[in-house]
């Protein structure tokens, strides 16, 4: 029998619906909105929003700046607590960028014109990458 009030099931579960459901996005309309813009893919493919999804298939999911791999574990519709989103999802995720890596660099004020040669050295230098070397 399912979980009451957690609306699981051994069937399938539209795409945007699930996202939502094990906290991926913050509401179900920024899930839909992604799966228009084509951030979503369910296993490989496009996914539109209506799509079906159900256990073991692969949501890969871009959003708020990095992209989320998971696998389904359990679908589930209706929005569920973090300790039981976790256990509805294998999270194959590659790890977050360090704040060093995800700040941005080489941001310069409008109207500053072309970076001098030793302010590009700078900001080479900033990203990691050796000097002379592109």
């Amino acid at each position: 029998m399912a979980d009451e009030g957690t609306g699981t099931g051994t069937g399938t579960v539209r795409v945007d619906a699930w996202i939502w459901s094990v906290r991926l996005t913050k509401t179900r309309s920024i899930a839909a909105t992604a799966c228009r813009a084509g951030h979503v893919k369910v296993n490989g493919e496009r996914a539109k929003p209506a799509q079906p999804v159900r256990a073991g298939d692969e949501v890969r999911l871009f959003h708020a700046g990095r992209e989320r791999i998971v696998v389904v574990k359990r679908p589930v519709s209706k929005r569920v607590g973090a300790p039981v989103a976790a256990e509805c999802l294998i999270d194959n995720s590659p790890p977050p960028p360090t704040p060093v890596e995800a700040a941005v660099v080489g941001i310069r004020d409008r109207g500053a014109g072309r970076p001098t040669k030793r302010e590009r050295r700078d900001i080479e230098t900033l990203r990691g990458r050796p000097q002379g070397t592109f």
